[in-house]
């Protein structure tokens, strides 16, 4: 009923040399090709980004009289009410005794753990490894 047919292949080798011959060289030149025009438009990408973050690095120094950027007046005070929180919180926690046990690993771990994701468990957990009498 079906008759199976044999399917034979011949490969003729100059044809197939002269193809991959001319993959590599066309393959060649898209890839030299291309480093041309990125070299030759990297100039244009790369200017406006340092114009924009040479004046942002000169307000960086201290001795700058440049103006500050706009929002950033506003992050440095929000830097500052932080601190001065962390610092309150510090000094808060030195009047109840301060802690007694902080070179206790247990004590260390929770202390990290509550500074990453402070959760009712973390803080009980830091109060009896850090704060026991």
């Amino acid at each position: 009923m079906h008759r199976h047919r044999e399917l034979k292949i011949t490969l003729k080798s100059l044809p197939l040399i002269l193809s991959v011959a001319a993959g590599l060289w066309l393959g060649a030149l898209a890839i030299a090709f291309s480093l041309w025009l990125a070299l030759r438009m990297w100039p244009e990408q790369v200017l406006p980004v340092t114009r924009s973050i040479a004046p942002s690095a000169a307000t960086a120094r201290p001795d700058s009289a440049a103006p500050a950027l706009p929002g950033q007046e506003e992050m440095f005070e929000r830097y500052k009410e932080i601190l001065d929180q962390q610092q309150a919180e510090q000094a808060a926690a030195a009047a109840e005794g301060g802690p007694r046990h902080l070179d206790n690993p247990r004590c260390q771990f929770w202390l990290q753990q509550h500074r990453t994701a402070p959760t009712d468990k973390s803080q009980a957990n830091v109060l009896q490894f850090c704060y026991r009498p």
